[in-house]
């Protein structure tokens, strides 16, 4: 009985060692990170030729570092030739009735629980496969965000809201368009999918305004992938076609293409064709 009751305070023993030294490794990869990310940040500074912009994409990044957790990054765009220097995804918008800079950018979120990506592994056509296991490589939760800058009082960032986007890795571009039908901008977020041999939109329609958190609908292009954005009825909310293939050993044709359009009562993308198929986005 005095070697079982020895066995289980020393396995109790190991337990609580083995926990506590995990919590000390994250806090120490956590402190790291931070570390690594504020001496980069400085070193840009020292880089920099002018300093005359409070609200730049320098005093941006300094921000997501004081208010966010380890392993958010403000993501770069994908680099179009191997020697470019790689820019942040930010895209700034001047509102000059009200007076006001907003910034759109995107941000990229480690899962709690598994390691901190790396914002190389989340851009690019090669990181569009991590979505068929990303728990090696880290899981990247991307959000479109809309900050606001004052420049009067020193460059203060605001957050005004932020959007999940459904992928976790393969970013590519982000720009701001408008839709001619309404009239009303939007921000297109393209990702690489290598696994559909094309691309992916997530689209950030700005249905209510800038500083209400927009509306999500998705297009996208693969070799049997299809769906572009149109207009099916007449509201504010942009719609799709969704498109069919014949798929053989000789060829690729578009069947046909299926109208859906958004259901403000269900909040889903729906279609007349089929009561049963839904979309969220």
């Amino acid at each position: 009985m005095k070697i079982i009751k020895l066995l289980i305070v020393l396995l109790s023993f190991l337990l609580f060692s083995c926990g506590d030294s995990s919590k000390e490794q994250a806090e120490d990869s956590a402190s790291k990170d931070e570390s690594i990310r504020r001496y980069n940040v400085e070193m840009a500074k020292k880089q920099k030729k002018t300093t005359d912009n409070p609200c730049d994409t320098l005093a941006l990044r300094e921000f997501i570092i004081d208010q966010d957790t380890a392993g958010t990054y403000l993501v770069e765009f994908d680099r179009t030739f191997t020697y470019n220097v790689p820019k942040s995804a930010v895209i700034y918008y001047t509102d000059k009735k009200k007076k006001k800079q907003y910034i759109f950018a995107v941000i990229a979120k480690s899962k709690q629980g598994e390691r901190f990506v790396e914002p190389k592994n989340v851009i690019g056509y090669e990181s569009s496969f991590i979505n068929l296991d990303s728990t090696k490589l880290g899981t990247a939760f991307f959000f479109l965000t809309l900050f606001e800058c004052d420049k009067e009082v020193g460059g203060t960032f605001k957050q005004i809201w932020e959007s999940e986007v459904p992928i976790h890795g393969g970013f590519n571009t982000m720009k701001l368009k408008r839709w001619k039908p309404k009239g009303i901008m939007y921000v297109e977020l393209n990702f690489e999918a290598g696994i559909i041999s094309g691309h992916r939109n997530y689209n950030f329609f700005l249905v209510n305004g800038i500083e209400k958190e927009p509306h999500l609908m998705e297009t996208y292009v693969g070799l049997v992938h299809k769906r572009t954005l149109t207009k099916v009825n007449d509201d504010r909310f942009p719609d799709y076609f969704e498109y069919r293939f014949w798929d053989d050993s000789i060829s690729i044709r578009i069947r046909d293409s299926i109208p859906f359009y958004w259901d403000t009562t269900r909040s889903l993308y729906v279609t007349k064709f089929n009561r049963r198929w839904f979309r969220k986005y």
